[in-house]
């Protein structure tokens, strides 16, 4: 499968590598755990090139501030 950006190729090799690593046992949930994977460092990232301002990083991720915040309290980051 031909990846278009870093992103998708990192997620994509990540994949790859955990179903070669399961061994032919039974995956978690897949879907939750990419991406619980992706979205807390997402938030990070965003937050602190937003000075730290919800409503700025919240602006940045094209979400609603609130639910921001609620992420941001799910994962522990406030």
């Amino acid at each position: 499968m031909r990846q278009n950006n870093d992103i998708s190729a990192c997620i994509y090799g990540a994949l790859e590598t955990y179903f070669k690593d399961l061994d032919g046992e039974m995956p978690a949930p897949i879907y939750d755990m990419v991406l619980k994977s992706v979205e807390c460092p997402m938030f990070e990232v965003v937050l602190k090139q937003a000075g730290g301002n919800q409503r700025l990083a919240a602006e940045m991720l094209g979400i609603n501030r609130n639910t921001l915040r609620k992420k941001l309290v799910d994962y522990k980051l406030v």
